[in-house]
């Protein structure tokens, strides 16, 4: 179901979004073979600003954290001081991508394996619909965000004034999700995606050599001990009915050439994943106490570089009871999951939803391949529905009459 899905009432509003999906498709395909990383989105940018020219919207602000822009659109009743936003992100990941369409990567290492392409496109398809029928009141302020993927491109949009230069009343964001089927929309009233947080631990023990253990102090058992040890800090220390995950997911130490040395280091790295922030400082004092309890009692010492990287992505009660009406309204209530059950995966927007109310939404795809795949595709099938739903936000977040 694509926009096969859409209402009876909804249908014939947003037919030219369904005749336009040829051009959005080559759009998508166009910006699937030129991808690059967060703050390096220039080439992606200068498409996008030529794309948003061709619809007809009224302002484009470029520049804004690096390659960052914006784009505005005047409604019927005109600008006034009603603003309501939308935000896509634009950039790709270091994957080496292993399709052999056409429109596979032309950058080695790299590829939009999380769809930012799809919603690039999406987001450009409603500001075509709205710049052409402008029926609402007030502005749409139309955000396209670089450094999504682990860069923090929200955060320094805002730091540069996006909201003071753009005081948006609301902001929406939607990311394809392959486990719901096409045509499906879900969200929920509350946390979406989880907090981010990374962690480095620090090994520091005498080094010697493998023959004469008792010579050394050896971080490598002190870091085996480790990774056993934190898997108690979820389920022996957050109440069962929250949630939060820990994992090490990488480890360093000696010289894999060097089959009898014991090291003096040794580095294990991982992320603390959590939906509350008092389950979050809980994580962090804990492991913390941990890890320096754990390598002392071999001899050792040990230290946790520990970094918050992304809050979580919470949604406003008000505003996603909006979001799941305007759904229901596009697609039929069959096919809205209001209940969607929030991820471990984390988003940048959740920086944009601290400064602003709104509500992030999930636009299903299906597919055989998940996110961050080197296999993954964006489904070109829901262009237009995410289009109309993107449109559908904004027409009834800023209706005609309301001014």
């Amino acid at each position: 179901m694509t926009m096969q899905s859409l209402s009876s009432a909804a249908a014939g509003r947003y037919l030219r979004l369904s005749e336009a999906k040829g051009e959005l498709v080559a759009l998508r395909r166009e910006l699937h073979a030129m991808p690059e990383l967060g703050f390096e989105e220039r080439r992606t940018a200068a498409r996008l600003v030529e794309a948003l020219k061709a619809c007809g919207v009224d302002e484009i602000h470029t520049g804004i954290a690096r390659t960052g822009l914006v784009a505005l659109i005047h409604g019927q009743a005109g600008a006034g001081e009603r603003l309501l936003g939308l935000r896509a992100d634009m950039d790709a990941l270091p994957l080496q991508e292993q399709n052999d369409f056409a429109w596979r990567s032309a950058t080695s290492g790299l590829m939009h394996a999380c769809g930012h392409d799809g919603h690039c496109a999406m987001l450009v398809g409603a500001a075509r619909y709205l710049a052409q029928t402008r029926r609402f009141a007030g502005t749409a302020v139309l955000v396209f965000q670089p450094g999504e993927e682990g860069y923090g491109g929200a955060k320094e949009m805002i730091a540069e004034g996006l909201f003071d230069r753009f005081p948006v009343r609301a902001i929406y964001a939607m990311h394809n999700w392959p486990h719901l089927p096409p045509g499906k929309i879900g969200l929920n009233r509350g946390a979406m995606m989880a907090a981010a947080d990374r962690v480095q631990i620090t090994v520091q023990g005498r080094g010697g050599h493998g023959a004469h253990p008792h010579l050394s102090i050896d971080p490598v058992l002190v870091a085996g001990h480790l990774i056993t040890a934190v898997q108690s800090l979820v389920s022996r220390n957050v109440a069962p009915v929250d949630q939060a995950v820990v994992s090490l997911c990488a480890m360093a130490a000696g010289d894999g050439a060097a089959f009898s040395v014991i090291p003096e280091l040794a580095r294990l790295t991982g992320t603390v994943r959590s939906f509350k922030p008092e389950v979050q400082q809980l994580l962090e004092d804990r492991l913390t106490r941990l890890v320096e309890s754990v390598a002392l009692g071999f001899g050792a010492s040990a230290t946790v570089d520990y970094k918050r990287l992304y809050p979580a992505t919470i949604n406003s009660e008000a505003e996603a009871d909006f979001a799941v009406g305007v759904a229901r309204w596009l697609v039929g209530a069959e096919n809205v999951d209001d209940q969607l059950p929030p991820s471990m995966g984390s988003e940048d927007f959740a920086f944009m939803l601290q400064a602003r109310p709104g509500a992030y939404l999930r636009l299903g795809q299906g597919g055989v391949c998940g996110l961050h795949q080197p296999r993954y595709d964006f489904n070109d099938e829901v262009l237009p529905l995410g289009s109309a739903l993107l449109a559908a936000l904004v027409e009834q977040g800023l209706p005609l009459g309301s001014e």
